[in-house]
């Protein structure tokens, strides 16, 4: 089998449009959140978002094509192109048939849906956009890329929640590790700051309600009150080994377990046992040949919501033992918000920063412990410390669990 590698990463994201800028704040543990812009929300319990700041698509799209795409678009095609260009990518250095395409989002263009279903109750269906159904569906991000770069493999668009980007990722590793192909394009992109989507999760009770950022979101912590919704895009260029060797590419780290489960327990709450989320984080570490033992380093899937660290930190005991009191751990949702689609691509490019330089990112807003959370959460300072082997948890509505682990090369 083909070992797989990174070589490209891009990302947009509330403290950063770009990789490096996007992980000097989390080193830094700089906060991304702060009030609602996109929208009035002065009728709405919700106040704060995590919102991507001084982003300008017309840098990436034309002007005219950006005015046809929802915002998840615009995200993805802009940490594509910063993942292509590290990779080098250039005609001529890949099979396009051989290169695809594996990039998801939770919702796709929900913001179109709302504004043009809007359209048509005040002025009648002959408003509506007809370019209203692309414009939606939240396979385009996947598809834009494909067209931008001339990539013609597996091209599709995993939609499982929050943990949809470590699915990209994951089956991604898997299409070039079995020989299907050579490259893939992987992440997940998300543009849920939008009414709809703020009323959803207020009325379901799962986002924070309050008015001061450094409290917002503030994972294990016993004060954590429900996520931030925050919004973005992380992309990731895989390629097997031999491939990336033999056109001279930059290895960035490897891509070398993963694993996947299904709780099968409940529409939004994980299983309060951690059996599938343990099987899952055990299957990555298993299917790169390690140990428990030989983890350094776990970005956490770390909401901010009453229950799932709770349920997440029952998830690594189990999978872990006794390692779980020795591994670092953090949740950079407490910096970032929570980009659901987008979010596991995002902490994945994280995972990699951390080994390529041997700093642990912070939890920040820790002050209150919560003793059923009692690991090592790397409280408010970021840590320098060897990182060899770190993992990325996502645990998604609907009990989808997926775990990615990388390694340095």
């Amino acid at each position: 089998m083909e070992r797989v590698v990174i070589t490209g990463m891009g990302a947009v994201t509330p403290v950063g449009n770009d990789v490096k800028t996007f992980w000097e704040a989390l080193k830094a543990g700089k906060c991304g959140i702060g009030p609602i812009t996109k929208f009035d929300a002065s009728e709405f319990k919700v106040k704060l978002s995590a919102e991507v700041k001084n982003f300008s698509v017309e840098d990436y799209v034309e002007k005219r094509e950006a005015r046809r795409m929802d915002e998840n678009c615009h995200f993805a095609l802009a940490a594509a192109q910063q993942a292509v260009d590290q990779a080098g990518l250039t005609e001529g250095s890949f099979d396009p048939f051989r290169t695809g395409v594996i990039f998801g989002s939770g919702v796709g263009g929900l913001k179109v849906a709302e504004d043009e279903v809007t359209k048509m109750n005040e002025k009648g269906p002959g408003r509506v956009s007809p370019v209203c159904i692309p414009e939606m569906i939240a396979n385009m991000a996947a598809a834009y890329i494909s067209m931008r770069f001339g990539f013609k493999g597996e091209n599709f668009c995993p939609v499982s929640a929050c943990a949809t980007g470590n699915h990209a990722i994951g089956e991604a590793m898997r299409a070039i590790r079995h020989g299907y192909q050579d490259v893939v394009v992987c992440g997940g992109t998300e543009n849920g700051i939008i009414p709809i989507s703020i009323a959803g999760f207020q009325n379901m009770k799962a986002v924070h309600t309050g008015d001061d950022p450094a409290c917002a979101s503030v994972p294990f912590d016993a004060r954590r009150s429900g996520f931030v919704m925050g919004e973005g895009a992380g992309c990731l260029v895989l390629e097997s080994l031999t491939h990336a060797e033999k056109r001279g590419a930059k290895i960035l780290a490897e891509v070398a377990g993963y694993g996947a489960t299904g709780d099968a327990y409940h529409i939004t709450s994980p299983d309060p046992s951690g059996e599938a989320a343990s099987r899952a984080i055990l299957g990555a570490i298993t299917d790169a040949g390690l140990t428990p033992a030989d983890v350094d380093y776990i970005n956490a899937h770390g909401t901010s919501t009453p229950i799932n660290e709770k349920y997440e930190t029952i998830a690594i005991k189990k999978a872990f033992g006794d390692a779980a009191y020795k591994v670092k751990i953090s949740s950079t949702k407490s910096m970032t918000g929570h980009l659901l689609g987008g979010a596991a691509a995002v902490e994945a490019i994280a995972c990699v920063m951390a080994i390529q330089e041997g700093v642990i990112p912070p939890t920040i807003g820790y002050k209150e412990p919560d003793p059923d959370c009692d690991l090592d959460i790397t409280p408010n300072t970021a840590v320098e410390a060897p990182v060899n082997v770190a993992i990325s948890n996502s645990l998604g509505f609907g009990g989808h669990n997926a775990c990615v682990l990388f390694k340095k090369v």
